[in-house]
């Protein structure tokens, strides 16, 4: 083959098809060595679960680092902050084959190191886990709930080696739910991979297990939810209608089911007051949490259900190139997340309307906060869509000792790309008849299918080509991703017959802010909001209002009889106390801004029939009867 290369002729195709056949003998050279490499075997026992530990064991074979380095993961799929992981392991211990014990340092809090390893090591560890839900793990007498870069320790050079995890020391109605692939044994799981091992959660507990199957491309999928509850077995029913037809209604989006890896999806659910509230996405499974109890709740929890499987298209294989490959060593910053988190926003409270899980006043009120929050954020006026995606690493599940000013700095890329969505959405049916279902086809072909990472402008590329306009395309980035503005969401909604009006046109406002009450004071329990009256006025976060005109603000009652009481436009005198100091000083009421979505009168018959038609085509299911 070399000798070949090395005769091509000067028109160079000879030596293309010659490197064309390198690469895939190549291809297919480092495939079957990746799959001659040993596994690594891991063994969970969960005997101690009672006071939330597991004693895990990591076995790695075929060691030839001079310097073996193990790692607890500092990040997590689908989250953007760092999280220390390893703030839970101790007693950490490594022996070889013969069960001598091996000498392990720890140059970084996150690392332990073996020089000079043996070829076999064995290493294990106890983990501390009590906190159930998307990131974190949790073990107790009721379940084991494991995200994996919470739980399992890695080892640098074996991250392309498939994986082996056993469960031990299970209670007899404990069942295994997880998207790992199952083997001859059904306590063993595999891996492909280090990515795939650390992107699959599981739930270990006596859950109530639901399927359907889902026809698509020829294939049959099944559906899996695993839900494990305080509730009846008819409101895991219940659920489980719900998530059939928010299911379909998704896969109407698309036209498709994405190709899930061993033909199965699993919802995993904690319903139960010791958890903590969250949804996480995963490529062929998702993590659903919430301490609100499933009884007679079941259509109350199907927000998160209906974000978390829209991302098994769009983040999971629509994926954006700054989370490809994902970094379990770093805060992983995207470019992307309005679209990759908003869009999917915007459509798992949309889908929830077309599948009849939510209804049209539900619907309006989600319109209303995106169009209330893109409009009156001051974060907008600091950061663009991409530069509020960029701070996910500090806020996402991110803490901090220091203060902020997030609340004139930031405000969610979940939100804000949610808003903008809707409004490409109906910008699209306005000027095209099109909608924004085709955009996101377009991007399910282009890089969902073909799992070809995207970056913005690809994003442009598509949605020119979708509509036919590459002007359109150019000046909806311009305007609203690359720049700052709020769309005119006035004469969008126009089209469906909804008007924006003020809510409290005859109500004044000092701005939204949030007050303790305590032993007769009246402190800014946050900060005051930019541009609002208390601001302008030079208050701000911990300053105790006294007096407001001729009001004593001392509790809530008092403050709620003050803002009933003054006018929009009007000049009253303050009171407060800042940082010990006494300060007087005068402040204007203005009117308050927040807007509603009201219908529109239609002229006429033939204009009501237009309102009728835009709202079906947006609104209504999309599957054919």
């Amino acid at each position: 083959m070399l000798a070949i290369l090395t005769s091509g002729s000067s028109t160079g195709t000879p030596m293309k098809i010659c490197n064309t056949l390198l690469i895939g003998v190549m291809t297919i050279l480092l495939t079957t060595l990746a799959k001659a490499q040993t596994p690594v075997r891991y063994d969970l026992s969960f005997a101690n679960a009672v006071h939330h530990e597991a004693r895990i064991t990591l076995t790695l074979s075929d060691v030839r680092a001079n310097v073996l380095e193990l790692r607890m993961s500092r990040s997590s799929p689908g989250r953007y902050a760092l999280h220390e992981f390893a703030k839970n392991v101790y007693d950490v211990k490594a022996v070889d084959r013969d069960g001598n014990p091996l000498t392990l340092t720890r140059p970084s809090p996150y690392q332990w190191n073996i020089s000079s390893p043996p070829n076999y090591v064995q290493v294990s560890y106890t983990l501390f886990a009590d906190r159930a839900d998307g990131t974190y793990s949790q073990i107790d007498l009721n379940h084991a709930h494991l995200n994996m870069p919470a739980t399992l320790m890695w080892a640098r050079t074996f991250e392309e080696h498939p994986a082996e995890i056993a469960f031990h020391d299970l209670f007899s109605d404990w069942k295994i739910a997880t998207q790992l692939a199952t083997t001859d044994e059904p306590q063993v799981f595999s891996a492909p991979d280090m990515q795939y091992l650390m992107d699959s959660p599981t739930e270990i507990s006596n859950f109530s297990l639901r399927q359907f199957q889902i026809e698509s491309n020829g294939k049959t999928y099944a559906i899996r939810l695993a839900v494990h509850h305080d509730a009846t077995e008819d409101d895991v029913d219940e659920l489980a209608d719900y998530a059939e037809a928010i299911v379909n209604e998704q896969m109407a989006v698309y036209g498709e089911l994405p190709d899930y890896d061993y033909g199965t999806y699993t919802f995993i659910a904690d319903y139960l007051p010791y958890i903590n509230g969250d949804g996480m996405e995963h490529r062929n499974s998702t993590i659903l949490a919430d301490t609100d109890s499933l009884a007679g709740n079941a259509r109350g929890l199907t927000s998160t259900l209906s974000h978390e499987f829209f991302h098994s298209w769009n983040v999971e294989r629509i994926r954006p190139e700054t989370l490809q490959p994902f970094d379990f060593e770093r805060a992983n910053m995207s470019r992307e997340l309005w679209l990759a988190e908003g869009f999917t926003q915007y459509y798992g409270n949309l889908l929830l309307r077309r599948s009849g899980a939510r209804n049209d006043s539900e619907f309006r009120q989600t319109m209303e906060n995106l169009v209330n929050t893109i409009t009156f954020s001051p974060g907008r006026e600091h950061f663009n869509p991409i530069e509020m995606s960029m701070q996910a690493p500090f806020v996402d599940a991110a803490t901090a000792l220091d203060p902020t000013n997030f609340i004139n700095t930031f405000f969610s890329y979940y939100t804000y790309g949610a808003a903008l969505a809707m409004a490409l959405d109906l910008s699209l049916r306005s000027e095209f008849g099109l909608g924004l279902d085709i955009f996101m086809r377009e991007l399910w072909q282009r890089h969902g299918k073909t799992e070809e990472p995207y970056a913005v402008p690809d994003l442009e590329a598509a949605l020119a080509s979708v509509s036919g306009s590459p002007d359109f395309a150019r000046d909806f980035f311009q305007r609203f991703i690359y720049g700052r503005e709020a769309p005119d969401y006035s004469a969008l909604l126009a089209n469906a017959g909804l008007a924006l009006q003020p809510e409290n046109a005859d109500k004044a406002s000092l701005g939204r802010v949030t007050l303790s009450f305590d032993d007769g004071k009246a402190t800014l329990a946050s900060a005051t909001i930019a541009g609002t009256p208390l601001y302008l006025t030079g208050l701000d976060r911990g300053d105790q209002i006294t007096k407001i005109g001729r009001y004593r603000i001392r509790n809530e009652r008092s403050w709620n009889r003050m803002l009933g009481r003054i006018r929009s436009g009007e000049t009253y005198s303050i009171d407060y106390v800042q940082r010990g100091i006494t300060r007087h000083s005068e402040i204007t009421a203005v009117t308050n801004p927040t807007l509603r979505i009201t219908d529109i009168e239609a002229k006429d018959a033939e204009q009501a029939s237009a309102f009728e038609t835009f709202r079906r085509a947006w609104l209504e299911s999309n599957i054919e009867q």
